[in-house]
């Protein structure tokens, strides 16, 4: 067994191939979002830090990968000398995750690092955690997914478990959306001052500005967040004008001013899934059938800015999103993940009914 930092971007793209196989629930990323989020286009490895990442061969075959990445501003908001890992897949080899572990947190350490966390892979979206539970169930877009063994592997080489987080599914069909309607979301939906702007592929750049700064505001005091440039979130978001459902996502504008946002997209695994995640003749195809037979949508995010909480316009877009969902066809909805430190985001789960999907937590671990 060897490692290699940055071989040929296949092998790390077909590392997981070798670790799940044809039947497992594992869905990668579209091959060329991943070589892009890796590359130095990536905002975050030529402008905001830096990065890098291995692969683990056995008999010359990829069976373990990992990457490494220092976020030079989080470091400076946070006063922190924390680097992170992320796409952290092997084999069941205790082995092979320890000499992937044992790369990237070297490669932290000879920068300054003092402490390691993951998984983090890289995307505005914040997708992050490692996998701890729910393993059986299905995964929707953006939501990680990973091997039962992977949490074992890390607390087998010194990492702690933390920030315990979830993700939730909402059955559409036989839900009943009024009631979200309480007596401060039926004024947000009656006031004439609010609107309930769609998210269109014409205006997608202008339009994805305002939303990130909807949730710059609204996440600003959230644990280990790091207000997003222009540049950033452009480079994350620039291809959702191909994929995006224009009706169920929205911008909530107050006298104009962007209060609230909530960015919600057909589910793409079953599509990608088909595709084995790359690029061929019958790609095209591929995504117009399933465009056209999609029943599960995902919701990425949604934030209300700080001077707006409380007044009921997160329920009011959730009654909106979940209206325009049903009548389009839409059987289910997921969630990307709500920290355990969220109360309000988890009683809001409850309350709506959503099911528990997976449990997930970050690993960090002190290096000496």
């Amino acid at each position: 067994m060897y490692i290699k930092e940055k071989p040929s971007f296949n092998d790390f793209f077909n590392v997981t191939k070798n670790v799940y196989g044809d039947n497992s629930s594992y869905v990668s990323l579209f091959k060329d979002d991943l070589k892009r989020f890796l590359s130095l286009k990536n905002p975050l490895f030529n402008k905001y830090g830096r990065g890098t990442y291995f692969v683990a061969f056995k008999d010359n075959i990829p069976v373990g990968r990992i990457s490494a990445h220092i976020h030079d501003k989080s470091n400076e908001v946070h006063n922190e000398k924390v680097g992170y890992f992320g796409y952290f897949e092997s084999i069941n080899d205790l082995d092979v995750a320890k000499a992937l572990l044992n790369h990237a947190e070297e490669w932290l350490r000879e920068k300054g690092i003092n402490k390691i966390k993951g998984n983090f892979n890289l995307t505005a979206m914040q997708q992050i955690g490692v996998m701890t539970s729910g393993f059986e169930n299905y995964h929707y877009t953006d939501q990680v997914y990973g091997s039962k063994h992977l949490p074992l592997m890390l607390e087998e080489n010194g990492y702690s478990k933390i920030f315990p987080m979830s993700t939730f599914e909402l059955e559409l069909s036989g839900f009943d959306e009024t009631q979200l309607l309480k007596e401060k979301v039926q004024s947000v939906l009656n006031n004439n001052d609010y609107e309930f702007v769609t998210l269109k592929k014409k205006k997608i750049k202008a339009q994805m500005d305002l939303v990130r700064h909807v949730l710059n505001d609204g996440f600003q005091d959230n644990p280990m967040f790091v207000s997003l440039t222009n540049e950033e979130f452009e480079f994350q978001a620039k291809d959702m004008m191909w994929i995006i459902d224009e009706k169920i996502s929205s911008l909530v504008t107050y006298k104009g001013k962007p209060v609230g946002t909530v960015v919600c997209i057909p589910d793409l695994n079953d599509f990608l899934k088909s595709t084995k995640s790359q690029f061929s003749l019958g790609t095209i195809f591929k995504f117009i059938r399933h465009k056209f037979k999609r029943d599960k949508a995902v919701i990425i995010f949604y934030s209300v800015t700080k001077d707006f909480h409380g007044q009921g316009i997160n329920p009011a877009m959730l009654y909106q999103v979940i209206t325009v969902l049903k009548l389009r066809g839409y059987k289910k909805l997921g969630f990307t993940w709500i920290a355990d430190v969220n109360k309000s985001s988890l009683r809001q789960m409850e309350k709506l009914g959503a099911k528990k999907l997976h449990g997930l937590h970050l690993y960090e671990k002190v290096l000496s």
